[in-house]
Order: C-alpha cells, then sequence, then structure tokens
C-alpha cells in the first residue's frame, strides 16, 4: 500500500471507530481543494489497497469509516496525488477493515505481526497531527505487541534444545511469555507522567482493597495518558469501555470523566477487585479485563480449566501478549512478582459496585 493512501485508511479507522469528526489541521477550515483535470479518472492506476480474501459484513461503524475515509481523500489530498490515485472500492474498503479487526481478535501471532508497516506508518503521522495525539499511545501500545507477536513466531520456530531445561520455579511458569516481556521491558524507561499521578492511583486502589502495585497497569494501557483512547472507543488511564464505565458511575457524554484519573482508577480498580473474586487469580482477571468475563468464563468450562495458563492458547493474540506484559511491568517497577500479587483484602462487592452478570 502507497504510504499516503494507507494514512488516509488509518486516519479514518482510528478516528471515525469512537464517532469523532476529523478536525481541520487550523483553526479555520481549509478551502476546497481543486480538481485536477492533468489525468483523467479512467487512466489513473486501479486502486492500490491490497486485496484481502476474508468479505466483510456492511454496517453502520463501516459505512461511517468509508464515508470518512473518502471525505478526507476527497477535501484534503493534493491534486497530484488525485491524479495518481482513486479511492478504494467500497469492497476494498470492508476487506481492509474486516482484516484488521480479525487480526486484532484472533489467536493468530502471525497475523498480528503482519499489521507492522501500517501500524508504523500511522503512529508517526498521528504524532504529528494536529488533535489525533491521543490515539499515538494506543497505537504504541499496539506496535508493542506486534513486535511481541514477531518475537515469538522467531521463538516458536527455533529448534528445540538437545537437552531439556529443568521446569522454572517461578509462579511466572503459569503465565506464558512473561519472561519474554520481563526482557523486553527491562530497560524501558518510566513513562514522565507516571511520577505526579502514582501516589494518587495507589491510594485509590489501597482504599480499594487491592494491592496498589496494580496501577501500573495504567502503563500498558495508557502510558499514563488520562486521555488516550482507543478505535474501539476506551478512554483514560486504564482505558474504560463507555459500557463499563456507565456500569460504574461515569459518565460518558460531555464531560467524559473517564479523563478525570481519579474516577477512572477507582471505576478500573472496582473492576479488577470484582474480576478476581470472580475467577480467583490475578493472570484470569487481567484476562478477562482486556477479552471480556464471558469469554474467560466460556473458555474454562469448555476446558475444565482453572489457570491462565491453560486457556492462553484460545485467547485472542492480544490477551495472551497482554496479561504477561502488565505481570512483567508489575515486578520490573515494584518488584511484586505475579505469584507474590496479593489478593484483594476486600472481596465482597459494596452497594455501590454492579454485580456480575
Amino acid at each position: 500500500m502507497r504510504p499516503f493512501l494507507s494514512r488516509l485508511i488509518w486516519w479514518a479507522l482510528l478516528l471515525v471507530a469512537t464517532g469523532c469528526k476529523p478536525a481541520p489541521p487550523a483553526p479555520t477550515p481549509p478551502p476546497p481543494v481543486p480538481k485536477t483535470a492533468a489525468t483523467p479518472v479512467s487512466s489513473r492506476p486501479p486502486p492500490l489497497l491490497p486485496s484481502l480474501a476474508a468479505p466483510a459484513t456492511s454496517t453502520a461503524d463501516t459505512d461511517a469509516l468509508f464515508a470518512a475515509g473518502q471525505l478526507l481523500f476527497d477535501v484534503y489530498a493534493p491534486p497530484e496525488i488525485k491524479a495518481r490515485f482513486e479511492f478504494p472500492t467500497r469492497g476494498q474498503w470492508d476487506s481492509f477493515f474486516t482484516h484488521l479487526q480479525t487480526a486484532m481478535d484472533s489467536g493468530s501471532m502471525a497475523e498480528l505481526a503482519a499489521l507492522e508497516p501500517e501500524a508504523r506508518t500511522a503512529a508517526a503521522e498521528l504524532r504529528a497531527l494536529l488533535g489525533y495525539e491521543d490515539y499515538a499511545d494506543w497505537l504504541d501500545a499496539l506496535i508493542d505487541n506486534i513486535e511481541a507477536a514477531k518475537e515469538t513466531e522467531r521463538l516458536a520456530a527455533q529448534p528445540p534444545p538437545s537437552v531439556k531445561p529443568p521446569p522454572p520455579a517461578d509462579p511466572a511458569k503459569e503465565v506464558p511469555l512473561y519472561g519474554l516481556w520481563v526482557e523486553r521491558l527491562r530497560a524501558r524507561p518510566v513513562p514522565a507522567r507516571a511520577a505526579a499521578l502514582l501516589p494518587g492511583l495507589k491510594a485509590i486502589f489501597t482504599a480499594e482493597g487491592l494491592p496498589p502495585a496494580l496501577v501500573w497497569l495504567a502503563e500498558t494501557e495508557s502510558a499514563f495518558n488520562p486521555v488516550a483512547r482507543s478505535p474501539a472507543g476506551a478512554r483514560g488511564l486504564f482505558q474504560l469501555m463507555p459500557a463499563t464505565a456507565r456500569e460504574f458511575g461515569l459518565n460518558t457524554t460531555l464531560p467524559d470523566e473517564r479523563t478525570d484519573p481519579d474516577k477512572n482508577a477507582r471505576a478500573s480498580a472496582r473492576l479488577l477487585r470484582r474480576l478476581h473474586g470472580r475467577f480467583g487469580s490475578w493472570p484470569l482477571a487481567l484476562a478477562a479485563y482486556n477479552a471480556g468475563e464471558g469469554r474467560v468464563s466460556r473458555l474454562l468450562t469448555a476446558r475444565r480449566a482453572t489457570t491462565f495458563a491453560a486457556i492462553a492458547s484460545d485467547l485472542p493474540a492480544e490477551t495472551r501478549l497482554y496479561v504477561p506484559k502488565v505481570l512483567a511491568t508489575l515486578e520490573l517497577r515494584e518488584g511484586v512478582s505475579p505469584g507474590a500479587l496479593p489478593a484483594p483484602k476486600v472481596e465482597r462487592l459494596d452497594p455501590k459496585t454492579p454485580q456480575a452478570r
């Protein structure tokens, strides 16, 4: 895919999936881009969006994405770009969007790793695009997962050692890919925003009965950016989805209380406490935080399992990378290994905390 067209697609995916309207780069709207007659449309090369096999079902979301992408192209593409490219057809657009969603939700590390070129291009552009910086932290986390997925694929392709090493004594053996993340994160600096936020966040988690070390979940979720957002609609330090935030009493319209660090942290702490009460372990609670309670519960039942390791291979690739990343972050930032992370002090739910469904 050519870089310019790739950026258009990513901008639309990142911005419109949350219902945001494209914002002009200057305070006043730019004048309409004049059409060029230098190259007739019929003589232009075919659209450059790659043809993907998986068909996509037409939905309101993809309608909005397609319309926004076309608007970006029509309004902001320079005449020389319009002379060289055509906007993708609806079928090609739907195929690309389906491929993106499938890669994020699939169990295939290889499929996730294949997103690297588009993700890196989009991340660089979002950092420079006025008004869209809030999406960049989400995309950086995606690239981090992509790199880990590539490393996982590389390690899996290596021949097994002739002498099998003894099983590790560390409880982290119950968390596949934990060692990979410890090595990846060991030299990574603490996010600059963390120092100012940590005291308040730890006080909230402690008040909710959770180990204060768990506030480092915010590094994985948002790099401690209180206004971070994802294309799926999650927002804030702990990336709460709208429905989850409302369930815990937060307003998600204007003002969106998910951008309040204290309110976001309190709702997240109560959700984590509830998940641990339901599943009985932090790896499973974190898996449910990322992939959903229902999915984790169904897999445990189907597998007749009680541990994260027993169901990890059936979880989305994103979740398989997410759980060990969070736990590795806690050990490196607070010196708390997965097996030493204590259970909540308060397992019961207070009257204001929603009951699990």
